[in-house]
Formats: C-alpha cells, sequence, structure tokens
C-alpha cells in the first residue's frame, strides 16, 4: 500500500468508530460489547498470526509492555468513549473531544520520549482548550440536574479519560513496543484489554445482548475494520512517524463524525460548538506544522 494513502485510509475508517460505537450500543452494554468485539479480534489475529509465522515477543517484558499498551489503547481508550455515547453524549460531540489527541501526544512525548515541547505547541494546546471549552458550553444547561443537555457529566469524564488514555498509549507504543513484531504485538494488546472488558462486563454490566442482523454487522465491522485494519494503520502510523506527526491526522476526525452523525442521526451543532471544532482543528494545525506558524507570524 502507498504510504502516503495511509494516513488518508486510517482517518475515515477511524472516524467510522464512533458512529459504529453508537449503533452496536442499541443492542449491548459497552464493555459487553469490546469483550466480544476483543475476543472476535483475537480470534482472527491468532489465525494470521499462525499463516505468517509471526514472532511472539521473547521476553516478560515485552509482554508487560504491550499489555499496557493494550489496555490503554483498547480498554480505557474504547471504553470511555463507548460509556460517554452509552451516558447520552452524542457520538459527534465525542468525537471533538477525542480531537484534542494530537495535543495530548504532543505533551506526552515531551514527558514520556523526552521530545521537545514547543512554544508553538503550547499555544496549539491553550487554543485547542478554548475550542474544547465552546464545544462544551454549547452543551451547557444549567437548569437541568444533568448539568449538559442530554447526557451528564459523568459521560465528560468518560470521553477525557479516553482522551489521555489514547495520548500517552500512542506515544508509550513508540517509546517501548516500536520493534515489536506488528501482528503478534497487537495480539497481545488485545488480550490484556480483552481481560479488563470482561472484569467490568462481569462485575459491573448486566451482560445481555440482543444478537440481531444490524448487530452482528456492526460488530463485524467493527472486528474487520476498526479492531483489526485501523489499528494496523495505526501501529504502522507510530512505527514510522514521530508520535507528535501521527496525531496530527486525527484532526480531520472530528469533523468527519460530525457530518457521518448528522447524517445518520440527526445530531446537530451550534454556533458554539462550530467555533469549538474550528479552534481545536486550529490548534492541532499549529501543533503539528512550522510552516502554518511561520504564515501566521508574518
Amino acid at each position: 500500500m502507498n504510504s502516503k494513502l495511509i494516513p488518508w485510509i486510517f482517518v475515515w475508517i477511524w472516524s467510522t468508530g464512533f458512529i459504529a460505537a453508537k449503533y452496536g450500543l442499541a443492542f449491548a452494554e459497552p464493555f459487553t460489547l469490546l469483550m466480544y468485539r476483543n475476543f472476535l479480534t483475537l480470534l482472527l489475529l491468532f489465525f494470521i498470526i499462525h499463516v505468517k509465522k509471526s514472532p511472539w515477543p521473547n521476553s516478560k517484558r515485552q509482554f508487560a509492555h504491550l499489555m499496557v499498551v493494550g489496555v490503554l489503547i483498547h480498554g480505557v481508550y474504547l471504553g470511555g468513549v463507548f460509556q460517554a455515547i452509552q451516558w447520552g453524549m452524542p457520538a459527534g460531540l465525542s468525537s471533538m473531544v477525542i480531537g484534542l489527541q494530537p495535543l495530548g501526544m504532543a505533551l506526552m512525548a515531551g514527558i514520556i520520549l523526552k521530545e521537545q515541547v514547543s512554544k508553538r505547541q503550547w499555544i496549539g494546546l491553550i487554543i485547542g482548550l478554548i475550542g474544547l471549552y465552546l464545544v462544551l458550553f454549547d452543551r451547557i444547561d444549567l437548569t437541568n440536574e444533568l448539568l449538559f443537555d442530554g447526557f451528564s457529566i459523568w459521560a465528560v469524564f468518560a470521553v477525557i479519560a479516553s482522551l489521555l488514555a489514547i495520548s500517552i498509549g500512542a506515544v508509550y507504543q513508540k517509546r517501548f513496543c516500536n520493534d515489536m513484531d506488528l501482528i503478534s504485538g497487537t495480539w497481545v494488546q488485545y488480550f490484556s484489554a480483552l481481560l479488563l472488558c470482561a472484569f467490568i462486563s462481569v462485575f459491573f454490566e448486566a451482560g445481555d445482548i440482543a444478537w440481531t442482523k444490524p448487530f452482528i454487522l456492526t460488530l463485524a465491522w467493527q472486528v474487520l475494520a476498526l479492531s483489526v485494519g485501523a489499528i494496523f494503520l495505526l501501529m504502522t502510523m507510530i512505527k514510522q512517524g514521530a508520535a507528535a506527526k501521527v496525531g496530527s491526522y486525527f484532526y480531520l476526525v472530528a469533523p468527519l463524525v460530525t457530518v457521518q452523525a448528522w447524517f445518520l442521526f440527526d445530531e446537530t451543532i451550534g454556533i458554539s460548538a462550530l467555533a469549538g471544532i474550528i479552534l481545536i482543528s486550529f490548534g492541532v494545525a499549529i501543533t503539528t506544522s512550522r510552516n502554518l506558524f511561520k504564515n501566521i507570524q508574518s
């Protein structure tokens, strides 16, 4: 595959994850859905590993690093997004919050990888946070005990936990797992995520699933396109480029999700939220593009 096409294919597939989550959550609880998704993904990856004869990690330390990434990216990140949507947060709005992920990666790269966080990146972070405030402000309802229109503040906490998890997880992957086999390494990551999701499903959810045709099709898309296809593309991008550069593509996800959610679920956004999306995208662009920042200064 042409390496230049990978980011664009990834962005489109990744954006469908928020839509697929909303569809799937009509038939199953968040971590129960993720438990089945992870289990089926493990079966598929195990078959691919057998065919390709991919080498397994050769030390307990490698296994441990991979399991940490798995818990963060496939467990906490996805679980937080799914739970936020289950608690009423619109799919488009959750994607806007996750749209700050490039800024989170830039900061985490500075902390974990000792990559320098420049003045430009700090400016981008501030602009992005202002954009996030505008996005959430559009939904604030002080007359409602939920605080936000249609969902509670717990949904906000859940999606912010997701943001932190994928930011840390992507940088941790770059730091500790970059030289490991992509397929077998991903299997180990999903295995650790399965353990987390199974624990939460068994002890905190009813575990009921409505095995309808729409649910099966949604689950199949989540496994084949998202859990396997998109994750392989993401890990390939992380392996090929700097952490902050990889994160720059995420700013395209929120606009795509917003359009899809409007078309499929009639989710609408106000002027404040629209301004927030623009600021978040602008903040990410400043963070990841030296040329743009130079043009602004001139």
